[in-house]
Protein backbone atom coordinates (compact mmCIF):
# COMPACT_ATOMS: atom_id res chain seq x y z
CA UNK A 1 0.00 0.00 0.00
CA UNK A 2 0.96 3.16 -1.05
CA UNK A 3 -0.03 6.88 0.54
CA UNK A 4 0.17 9.81 -0.92
CA UNK A 5 -0.49 13.25 0.59
CA UNK A 6 -0.24 16.91 0.21
CA UNK A 7 -0.72 18.79 2.87
CA UNK A 8 -2.27 23.06 2.45
CA UNK A 9 -2.61 25.71 4.75
CA UNK A 10 -5.71 27.86 3.49
CA UNK A 11 -5.75 31.13 4.72
CA UNK A 12 -8.62 32.26 7.25
CA UNK A 13 -11.73 32.63 5.08
CA UNK A 14 -10.71 30.76 2.20
CA UNK A 15 -12.05 27.23 3.96
CA UNK A 16 -15.53 26.67 2.44
CA UNK A 17 -14.40 27.82 -0.94
CA UNK A 18 -11.17 25.55 -0.61
CA UNK A 19 -13.59 22.21 0.68
CA UNK A 20 -15.55 23.15 -2.71
CA UNK A 21 -13.06 23.06 -5.05
CA UNK A 22 -12.34 19.44 -4.12
CA UNK A 23 -16.05 18.69 -4.16
CA UNK A 24 -16.68 19.88 -7.29
CA UNK A 25 -13.83 18.55 -9.24
CA UNK A 26 -13.77 16.59 -12.24
CA UNK A 27 -11.80 13.08 -10.58
CA UNK A 28 -11.08 10.26 -12.86
CA UNK A 29 -9.61 8.86 -9.72
CA UNK A 30 -12.05 5.87 -9.47
CA UNK A 31 -11.35 4.84 -13.42
CA UNK A 32 -7.54 4.66 -12.62
CA UNK A 33 -5.40 1.50 -12.24
CA UNK A 34 -4.25 1.18 -8.32
CA UNK A 35 -6.28 3.65 -7.13
CA UNK A 36 -8.10 2.39 -3.52
CA UNK A 37 -9.22 5.54 -2.19
CA UNK A 38 -9.00 9.23 -1.66
CA UNK A 39 -9.80 11.45 1.74
CA UNK A 40 -9.94 15.29 2.84
CA UNK A 41 -8.87 15.77 5.89
CA UNK A 42 -9.88 19.33 7.83
CA UNK A 43 -6.92 20.01 10.78
CA UNK A 44 -6.26 22.72 13.51
CA UNK A 45 -6.99 26.38 12.70
CA UNK A 46 -3.35 28.14 13.55
CA UNK A 47 -4.72 31.53 15.25
CA UNK A 48 -0.87 33.12 14.70
CA UNK A 49 -0.66 32.58 10.99
CA UNK A 50 -4.64 32.53 10.62
CA UNK A 51 -5.09 29.50 8.18
CA UNK A 52 -6.33 26.01 8.59
CA UNK A 53 -4.28 23.14 7.55
CA UNK A 54 -5.88 20.55 5.25
CA UNK A 55 -3.90 16.98 3.71
CA UNK A 56 -5.57 15.84 0.41
CA UNK A 57 -4.49 11.97 0.37
CA UNK A 58 -4.88 8.83 -1.63
CA UNK A 59 -4.16 5.02 -0.75
CA UNK A 60 -3.04 3.47 -4.00
CA UNK A 61 -1.88 -0.31 -4.34
CA UNK A 62 1.54 0.81 -4.91
CA UNK A 63 4.25 3.45 -5.24
CA UNK A 64 4.43 2.84 -8.81
CA UNK A 65 0.59 2.83 -9.32
CA UNK A 66 0.77 6.75 -8.03
CA UNK A 67 3.93 7.15 -10.00
CA UNK A 68 1.69 6.05 -13.33
CA UNK A 69 -0.99 8.10 -12.52
CA UNK A 70 1.73 11.34 -11.91
CA UNK A 71 2.45 10.67 -15.24
CA UNK A 72 -0.76 9.90 -16.95
CA UNK A 73 -3.01 12.92 -19.03
CA UNK A 74 -5.44 12.45 -16.14
CA UNK A 75 -3.14 13.84 -13.50
CA UNK A 76 -2.59 16.25 -16.30
CA UNK A 77 -6.33 17.18 -16.46
CA UNK A 78 -7.28 16.83 -12.82
CA UNK A 79 -3.93 19.85 -12.20
CA UNK A 80 -4.53 21.87 -14.85
CA UNK A 81 -6.32 24.78 -12.92
CA UNK A 82 -4.24 24.24 -9.74
CA UNK A 83 -3.29 27.78 -9.54
CA UNK A 84 -6.30 29.48 -10.41
CA UNK A 85 -6.86 30.53 -6.98
CA UNK A 86 -4.56 32.48 -5.21
CA UNK A 87 -4.86 33.90 -2.47
CA UNK A 88 -6.63 30.58 -0.75
CA UNK A 89 -3.54 29.40 -0.19
CA UNK A 90 -0.69 30.18 2.62
CA UNK A 91 2.11 28.62 0.50
CA UNK A 92 2.51 25.79 -2.31
CA UNK A 93 1.33 22.39 -0.83
CA UNK A 94 3.79 20.00 0.64
CA UNK A 95 3.85 16.44 -0.42
CA UNK A 96 4.53 13.28 1.64
CA UNK A 97 4.23 9.59 0.47
CA UNK A 98 4.37 6.61 2.56
CA UNK A 99 4.70 2.84 1.56
CA UNK A 100 2.90 0.29 4.12
CA UNK A 101 5.30 -1.35 6.02
CA UNK A 102 3.31 -3.08 8.38
CA UNK A 103 -0.68 -4.25 7.30
CA UNK A 104 -3.07 -6.01 9.82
Amino acid sequence: MYVAMNRFRINEGHEEAFEDVWRNRNSSLADTPGFQSFHLLKGPYDEEAKTTLYASHTIWESEQHFIDWTRSENFRNAHRNAGSNKGMYAGHPQFEGFNSVVDE
